[in-house]
């Protein structure tokens, strides 16, 4: 892990996925994705891989108060 609990994330699976699962909000598979992030489903703190089968897309939102939820259960 990086400083504050900050996982490197791979730049190529992150690609890799987008190419698979295109944006929610404007159906491409480059650039940015307003109101979406890429959320890895078993979290890279808890032992999960950087791949994309373990990632999804999920609204800010909901991502924000997964993270919540996943450092007290992960640490």
């Amino acid at each position: 892990p990086y400083p504050h609990g900050r996982y490197k994330r791979s730049q190529t699976a992150k690609n890799r996925f987008k190419r698979i699962h295109p944006c929610p909000s404007t159906g491409k598979s480059k650039g940015a994705c307003p109101g979406w992030v890429i959320d890895h489903i078993r979290p890279l703190a808890c032992g999960g891989p950087d791949a994309p089968s373990n990632m999804q897309w999920q609204t800010i939102t909901d991502a924000k108060a997964k993270d919540r939820w996943e450092r007290k259960d992960c640490r």
